[in-house]
């Protein structure tokens, strides 16, 4: 456990240096030692993207053991902290989602609200007791796990609100007062809306960005002069690898 724990504290530590923490979002063995030769401290698992390497789907399509498979498998192929995206967390009890996640070599974990199973968004209250109780179990580990909190509150598609931007503030804030670490508002359309999220939020947020495109809410360089300290891909970078083969290979039809 020594070693999680120092990766862990090493990718707390990252989140709060001042510059804007960019963790490129992979998939496998491969792509993740790609990403540590470019020179990146630390990177991502998204679900999306790993289960599309293993030909299942999001939205936990995958069990939790399949995903862990893939997530043990990227931990031992680099040294760098890592952390993993566990969708709603796979009707996981905290403690054991905790004690399972450490042991395949995550440092971090992406825990959403939309219950995939059932088909619904939980209460304000019901994500932050799951989000408290998961940074309880890693804290009696002695691990600083870098709980990133996300809210699909601006996607509308599991539920709808009248006042999105409002709701992601409530649900996000409720889950930074129980232990989150860094919070994740899916969906951000625009830089006003960042900027207020920014403003009401205490800690790091997470933006979803292009790596060629940028987010809506702004380019590489305005998003760093906003103030966002951490910046993930979800599946885009793996999406714009798939342009760049179909480019490759097309000319050898």
């Amino acid at each position: 456990m020594t070693d999680v724990s120092a990766k862990a504290s090493e990718l707390l530590r990252l989140h709060h240096t001042g510059e804007t923490l960019v963790l490129p979002t992979v998939w496998d063995a491969w792509s993740a030692r790609t990403v540590v030769a470019a020179g990146f401290p630390a990177l991502s698992i998204g679900s999306h993207p790993l289960a599309d390497s293993r030909g299942q789907k999001d939205n936990e399509g995958m069990t939790l053991a399949d995903a862990l498979d893939g997530i043990r498998r990227i931990t031992a192929a680099v040294d760098v902290p890592v952390t993993a995206d566990v969708e709603s967390g796979y009707d996981t009890p905290a403690a054991e989602l905790v004690e399972r996640v450490l042991e395949a070599g995550a440092v971090g974990i992406n825990v959403e609200d939309t219950v995939h199973s059932q088909g619904r968004l939980r209460e304000v209250q019901e994500h932050a007791d799951y989000i408290g109780a998961i940074r309880a179990a890693a804290d009696a580990a002695g691990v600083e796990l870098v709980i990133n909190a996300r809210t699909d509150a601006f996607l509308g598609k599991t539920a709808t609100f009248e006042d999105p931007l409002a709701e992601a503030v409530r649900r996000l804030q409720a889950c930074e007062a129980a232990g989150a670490r860094s919070v994740y508002p899916v969906g951000i359309p625009d830089a006003a809306t960042l900027r207020i999220l920014l403003d009401e939020l205490s800690g790091p947020v997470n933006v979803t960005a292009h790596p060629t495109k940028g987010a809506p809410a702004g380019s590489f360089e305005e998003l760093k002069a906003a103030g966002v300290q951490r910046i993930t891909f979800g599946p885009l970078l793996q999406m714009a690898l798939a342009d760049s083969v179909t480019e490759l290979v097309t000319p050898w039809r």
